[in-house]
């Protein structure tokens, strides 16, 4: 099964366990977001939206907040000694679609479990040696 969803100006394609980067949106590292604006549920049948499908929404896990490129705007007037550099970096949020949902139900998928380090585990099992 698959939904396009549309956040941020911009259409995506998505299925359970895709990592997508978009524009910066609310939420804390860790938790399930929701994502409302589903314009299409694929599948066996598949359902268009009007424009949007009625009690469809994505449930997402933010992974991070980062900041993407530079992308840098040059400007020169030649034979003038005329010239503008500047620079901007957008930013971004990594999420991980946990699932897809349909008739208003709520996400039953966690956010997954973070890893422990091993270099962590190691020292403590080095200190209890001693």
């Amino acid at each position: 099964m698959f939904a396009v969803i549309k956040t941020g100006g911009r259409q995506y394609r998505v299925v359970p366990d895709d990592v997508l980067e978009i524009g910066k949106i609310d939420g804390d590292v860790g938790t399930i977001i929701q994502l409302g604006e589903v314009l299409v549920l694929g599948g066996d049948t598949p359902v268009l939206g009007l424009p949007m499908v009625a009690g469809a929404t994505v449930a997402a896990e933010v992974l991070q907040h980062k900041r993407g490129a530079k992308v840098i705007s040059f400007k020169k007037r030649r034979r003038k000694n005329s010239r503008r550099k500047r620079g901007y970096r957008d930013e971004l949020t990594v999420l991980r679609i946990t699932e897809i949902l349909a008739d208003g139900k709520a996400p039953t998928i966690g956010p997954r479990p973070k890893r422990e380090k091993a270099v962590a585990a190691a020292s403590v099992a080095d200190a209890e040696d001693e």
